[in-house]
């Protein structure tokens, strides 16, 4: 049994990845499923589906890789965060459909609970901002528009979990309702720092304890699955929310190692070691890890629009017929028409943190096309990072000057990294294997099999396929960023 099976239950897909004894991706699938958009602002999956399309990934990987279940030392499992599931114990039936991380349907929840004076102590006890982004909020919701729901959560007769809980207890047939600290961290009701569900929280948002699963470090014990899922019982060994399980990838284990991985997102982490940094500057302080009962911490920012961007010029604009074709429409744009997009189609995120906010475009001139429309959007990731960076060393000065490891499918732009390079002021390494989420969870599960190497072995192996220069001059990307700055700050003005 010298195999890991890692689950990236993501955004849009599920995707299932075979790593061998030596950490190498041999074989994958995946599936993408339906997004449901039931009115503006609403973002949400069907749960049954999140699962259905994981097993089915896990099994067309498996078939690839030419082994089956029982050659599997483990299972890891990675996930979109923040995303709720609410579903009955006795029968595991979702009560409604997920409410995705994206959704904004809590916003003026948020909004009041601020204006009441709440959201020092939800920060001082979570890390984390009064944001619709986070669970607990979402969870509320569902629980106050249905009284008889909220009586049977008070009766323990119904379960919360992120989308790593629901995958948990779906794989194992209901027998281990179970987080980890990284997805525990991120639902406001953790105390980041006392390291247990906060009652004090619990009872500002009228959340059950009965609700709530058991939090385990990131490698331990989750049970094994269903021998019907997979065809045979395979514990399951590594569990961590995709930001944390991508940094892990990236072996960013030392204080002041910092990752950002390009997805429909974009998040970036700076670890801070065993001291959790308070921001002051309205970043994120959250779980990096926990390890053998030891909990190490980051400062993170969420850019909640980065590849998504690019997939709007496909899906929307028409103006690609696939994502990959934006480097090379990219490559045809005129110098001289400097168009900015400011991508904040569910709003923005840190350090703004404006739900409100929407989107726009800057600079446009009557010879402004598609090619321009591309630069922009690829461009737009890299303005947004240079805010975060710009942040993290405020709120921790005497972090060390990182280099920043990237990932993620859009971190495969060489225009968009090398810009990102180049408007950072700093050098930016691609690894060889993009695919750092799945890595992660991978390195999780087979670490705790006692298959995989340690972390200081791990941070050995480590590679960078690319290395991105700045080649930008100091004047030009200072003079690009305050244009940036004075466009985000036309758009909170709206």
């Amino acid at each position: 049994m010298s195999y890991i099976l890692a689950i990236d239950q993501g955004t849009t897909s599920s995707r299932a990845i075979v790593f061998d004894g030596d950490l190498r991706p041999v074989a994958q699938a995946g599936r993408e499923f339906e997004q449901h958009y039931p009115s503006p602002g609403r973002v949400e999956h069907d749960a049954e589906e999140l699962f259905e399309t994981c097993v089915q990934s896990a099994q067309a990987a498996l078939a690839r890789a030419g082994i089956g279940a029982g050659d599997l030392a483990g299972i890891g499992i990675t996930n979109q965060r923040e995303t709720v599931v609410l579903w009955e114990r006795a029968t595991g039936r979702p009560v409604h459909r997920a409410i995705v991380w994206q959704d904004r349907r809590t916003a003026e929840t948020c909004r009041a609970l601020a204006e009441a004076g709440h959201e020092p102590e939800v920060t001082a006890r979570s890390g984390l901002l009064l944001d619709p982004y986070f669970s607990a909020t979402k969870l509320a919701w569902l629980l106050d528009r249905d009284p008889d729901l909220r009586a049977a959560a008070e009766a323990g007769r119904l379960a919360f979990g992120t989308v790593d809980s629901w995958l948990i207890w779906r794989l194992t047939g209901g027998r281990v309702h179970a987080t980890d600290a990284t997805n525990a961290s991120r639902t406001m009701l953790w105390d980041i720092r006392e390291n247990r569900w906060s009652p004090e929280l619990c009872a500002l948002f009228r959340m059950p304890r009965a609700l709530l699963p058991e939090v385990r470090d990131c490698a331990a014990d989750y049970g094994t699955t269903d021998p019907g899922v997979l065809g045979a019982a395979v514990p399951i060994r590594g569990v961590a929310g995709d930001q944390q399980a991508a940094a892990m990838g990236q072996a960013c284990f030392r204080p002041g190692m910092l990752k950002a991985t390009y997805g429909t997102g974009c998040f970036a982490l700076l670890n801070t070691g065993e001291v959790a940094v308070p921001s002051s500057n309205r970043l994120l302080t959250t779980v990096a890890a926990r390890l053998d009962g030891r909990t190490t911490y980051a400062l993170e920012g969420a850019i909640f629009v980065a590849g998504a961007a690019v997939q709007w010029l496909r899906d929307g604009l028409g103006l690609l017929g696939r994502a990959a074709e934006a480097d090379a429409l990219a490559a045809r744009a005129d110098p001289a028409q400097e168009v900015l997009m400011v991508p904040a189609f569910t709003g923005l995120g840190a350090p703004w943190w404006a739900p409100e906010a929407r989107g726009a475009l800057f600079g446009l001139t009557r010879n402004a096309g598609p090619a321009e429309l591309a630069r922009a959007a690829l461009e737009s990731a890299g303005y947004q990072t240079r805010d975060l960076m710009d942040a993290m060393r405020a709120d921790w000065p005497e972090a060390p000057e990182a280099v920043l490891r990237v990932d993620g499918g859009m971190s495969a732009s060489a225009h968009a990294m090398q810009f990102l390079s180049d408007i950072l002021g700093a050098a930016v390494e691609r690894p060889e294997v993009l695919e750092t989420t799945a890595l992660g969870a991978a390195w999780l599960a087979g670490r705790q099999a006692g298959l995989y190497p340690t972390e200081a072995e791990m941070a050995a192996r480590w590679y960078a396929e690319r290395r991105f220069i700045p080649t930008m001059a100091t004047e030009d990307r200072d003079r690009r960023h305050a244009r940036w700055r004075r466009a985000v700050a036309a758009v909170l003005a709206v």
